[in-house]
């Protein structure tokens, strides 16, 4: 089983397709591609490229925990759960731009 991932351009955050088509900040809702979707899942990618939005793009292996998406790298799952350490700028938390309802960072 496999899920498609990439870093949308403008935040560089981590995102994920989903069933719809969208790109997504959660993991959980990426749309998993079984081996016989090969065809659907490389129109996906094809489609996004074309876009130039999204950026990086891979197709990481996952696995199914629980009905939980377990990728099945270590770096895919660092990526997942965000950075390991705090990210702060004078002192205050800070976090980094995060996908509109409508799938665009504003800046």
């Amino acid at each position: 089983m496999e899920i498609l991932t990439g870093n949308e351009l403008t935040s560089g955050g981590t995102v994920y397709l989903d069933k719809s088509g969208a790109w997504v900040e959660d993991l959980q809702a990426a749309r998993v591609f079984a081996k016989a979707e090969a065809a659907e899942r490389d129109a996906a990618l094809a489609a996004t490229k074309g876009t130039g939005r999204v950026i990086s793009l891979e197709i990481e292996e996952i696995t199914l925990d629980q009905g939980l998406i377990v990728p099945k790298r270590l770096r895919e799952r660092i990526r997942a759960a965000g950075p390991t350490a705090p990210l702060t700028l004078n002192g205050a938390i800070y976090d980094r731009q995060h996908l509109g309802e409508d799938g665009h960072v504003s800046i």
